[in-house]
């Protein structure tokens, strides 16, 4: 039991650790909004884990915020499906369902396509130019996290490529829309075995998509985007239900 205990603690230490740095994100008004952005990105990057119990007095101690302010970050955390509360068990991190995982694809294939879609012909604006520079950052972070066999980074690096993607659209809202997917599908990641086996083999297609962009071939790079994810749908699905299954 010492054991299981002192397990969790050192845990709740790694997941709270380096949030006080954070602090300055939240500015003079912490607001809850600002706090669920922190932690929605905490999830992304891969530090809270399927599952896991969110301890109130760790994260509101290390954010320094108000245990209202915390518990109204979570609110609009589990409206966004990335948290649970179970009565008697508290607050913790929601484990994604097969039929999430497929809706998940449904919207990325909608939204991530559409944004690309939405380029048309031509040169790029500037704005947009920009924008593709942010694609091409995110591919070569994922391309330096593979040669250092860093598979979180190269996780959340292909995140950020997503992301990058739907700012093309130009939409605060879809931006905002595709952070809470991105971040249930870290979720998914969490669970698998082996991260590397389904970030790594994308991560040269990551490339040809972000080199056809840069050609100024939009709809080359559409077709592109759809066949990785209906690819990746493929694989991951199948992969993510047997995980389940022996969970």
């Amino acid at each position: 039991m010492a054991g299981g205990v002192a397990k969790n603690d050192r845990r709740r230490l790694a997941e709270v650790s380096g949030l006080e740095s954070d602090r300055a994100l939240l500015g003079r008004a912490s607001t809850a909004e600002r706090v669920a952005d922190i932690l929605r990105d905490r999830i992304t990057e891969g530090f809270f884990p399927p599952g896991a119990r969110l301890s109130e007095e760790s994260i509101g101690g290390a954010l320094g915020v108000s245990r209202n302010t915390l518990r109204e970050a979570f609110r609009l955390l589990t409206h966004e499906r990335l948290l649970e509360h179970r009565l008697n068990r508290g607050v913790s991190v929601r484990v994604v369902t097969v039929e999430d995982l497929d809706d998940i694809f449904r919207v990325r294939m909608i939204v991530e396509s559409a944004a690309l879609r939405g380029l048309g012909q031509g040169p790029y604006a500037p704005e947009v130019g920009e924008a593709i520079e942010a694609i091409d950052a995110a591919v070569q972070a994922g391309e330096e996290a593979a040669a250092a066999r860093a598979w979180a980074d190269l996780s959340t690096a292909n995140l950020r490529f997503h992301q990058a993607i739907v700012a093309l659209a130009g939409s605060p809202r879809t931006d905002e829309l595709m952070r809470g997917v991105l971040a249930e599908l870290r979720l998914v990641f969490h669970v698998m075995d082996d991260p590397q086996r389904f970030y790594a083999p994308y991560l040269v297609r990551n490339r040809q998509i972000a080199d056809t962009l840069l050609a100024g071939d939009a709809a080359a790079a559409e077709r592109l985007l759809l066949a990785y994810l209906e690819d990746s749908r493929g694989q991951l699905s199948g992969a993510y239900a047997q995980r389940i299954k022996e969970g």
